[in-house]
């Protein structure tokens, strides 16, 4: 069987306000060391599982999808013509079914707030919320980011402060480090599994845009997506999301998303305001052969290949050809990492990035600001006789393309969605079309676009031309 990634459903977590003691108490960094003695090596995790599993919770969510009840003589003539219209109601009425889904979530404060996953509570009409002292709360939502796969929810009627865990420090963990996971894998209650930190700044792992996961071999499992991945001080490091599997079950490849990104989600979405500072720039990896040319002692970084003008990168000095090895001194490998410790910074401030320039290290102050609305969306839905009938269409800006998780850099008119029964459906084209030509003009504006349409309509033939997964595709029609 082929291999597969499962998101699995994890218990939320909690901000613990005390300090939590693990068996090996609170040490430090430089204190980590392998067992010594006899007594070492019999010491457990209990009291460390006896402060953080109070702060994880089981999820159970309910959601009513309707679908469609159909027969294959739904639209035949014949059958019309004898048992008229309400022949297509009495078969094809739409039919209302119920779905259950289990996951897992963290106190994150003692007013009842929990961290979980996106995934777990998307479309829910229902939350119920299972304490670990089998108390249950209904639960409404506070936000969600798909983009993070990070969601935000309160219990409702708390009338006791609940437990919660403290948030740790993602950026602080290494590799090999003890974690412990928490969460209700496969429905059969609250399940602490324990293992060391496999690898960090894991990406490509999920469809999510920040990706830089803390990989893990603790057991993680389905119904395990939303808990707490702890270190062994009782900080929450990290929400379980992912899991690499081939038979659907643990495999040893887990994956959390760092606490650090999961503060800023959750302010954002509690305070309404989720914003995301945006660099402004493209680059891609550092290979061998790149670094070789560079004069690199190794490969590492993320060199610059362009730099959008007025940009906060652009203001900061950054330039093509620059090697970007650190954002706030914290090493970058890959676009993905430097994107994700980007998203991470505080807004309003400024971030300091680590450059190589002609082979000296350089220090550029960077302001951090969210991505404008320049030029105007212009969002519109195309109408007439034309191959673009029915197309949602805008102009892209580095607002819109951080939202819909494109390049910032990316330029022209895009399609964000087809109408059915449309012609641009019959047309063949699809949400993230480039539309690049029409009738032999080239396409940069909606207002440009609108205005070859409605020219081109005086006839009835069309030639088009849109950019697909970086190809371009052109077609002819008759209308």
């Amino acid at each position: 069987m082929q291999a597969r990634l499962i998101a699995t459903v994890m218990t939320g977590f909690m901000i613990v306000s005390g300090a939590v003691f693990g068996p090996v108490g609170m040490a430090q960094a430089q204190d980590r060391h392998l067992p010594t003695s006899d007594a070492e090596i019999k010491m457990s995790f209990s009291p460390l599982v006896k402060q953080t599993a109070p702060t994880v919770v089981n999820i159970y969510t309910k959601k009513v999808v309707t679908a469609q009840q159909r027969t294959p003589f739904f639209n035949d003539p014949f059958f019309k013509q004898f048992f008229g219209e309400r022949f297509g109601g009495a078969f094809g009425a739409p039919r209302q079914r119920v779905e259950r889904s289990l996951g897992s979530g963290v106190i994150v404060s003692s007013d009842g707030t929990i961290v979980t996953n996106h995934h777990v509570i998307d479309g829910a009409s229902e939350i119920r919320v299972v304490l670990h002292d089998n108390r249950e709360f209904d639960a409404e939502l506070i936000g969600s980011d798909e983009r993070t796969d990070l969601a935000v929810l309160r219990l409702r009627d708390v009338k006791d402060e609940l437990p919660a865990i403290s948030l740790g420090d993602s950026d602080a963990v290494e590799v090999g480090d003890l974690v412990l996971a928490i969460g209700n894998p496969f429905g059969v209650g609250q399940t602490v599994t324990s293992g060391i930190v496999s690898a960090l700044a894991r990406a490509g792992v999920t469809g999510q845009d920040y990706q830089s996961f803390i990989q893990t071999d603790a057991a993680i499992n389905p119904g395990n997506s939303g808990g707490a991945l702890i270190d062994i001080d009782g900080k929450l490091i990290g929400v379980n999301s992912a899991i690499f599997t081939k038979s659907g079950g643990s495999n040893g490849i887990g994956f959390a998303v760092p606490v650090n990104m999961v503060k800023v989600v959750m302010r954002g979405l509690i305070s309404g305001d989720l914003r995301r500072p945006w660099l402004g720039a493209a680059g891609q990896s550092v290979t061998g052969d790149l670094a070789a040319s560079l004069d690199l002692d190794r490969p590492h970084g993320v060199l610059i290949n362009e730099v959008r003008k007025g940009s906060p990168a652009d203001r900061g000095g950054l330039k093509a050809g620059d090697v970007v090895i650190a954002v706030n001194d914290l090493p970058v490998d890959n676009p993905n990492e430097l994107k994700f410790r980007i998203a991470t910074l505080e807004m309003d401030n400024d971030g300091i990035l680590s450059v190589l320039r002609k082979g000296q290290e350089i220090s550029l102050k960077m302001p951090l600001e969210v991505a404008p609305e320049l030029p105007a969306r212009d969002e519109s839905v195309i109408k007439g006789k034309n191959p673009f009938s029915g197309a949602k269409v805008a102009n892209v800006n580095p607002a819109l393309a951080d939202e819909i998780g494109i390049d910032t850099l990316s330029e022209g008119v895009i399609v964000l969605g087809v109408l059915r029964d449309s012609m641009a459906l019959r047309a063949r084209i699809k949400p993230g079309d480039y539309i690049v030509e029409v009738n032999g003009a080239p396409i940069d504006t909606v207002a440009r676009l609108k205005e070859v349409l409605t020219a081109g309509e005086r006839g009835q033939e069309w030639k088009i031309a849109v950019k697909r997964d970086g190809k371009v595709l052109t077609a002819q029609f008759t209308l």
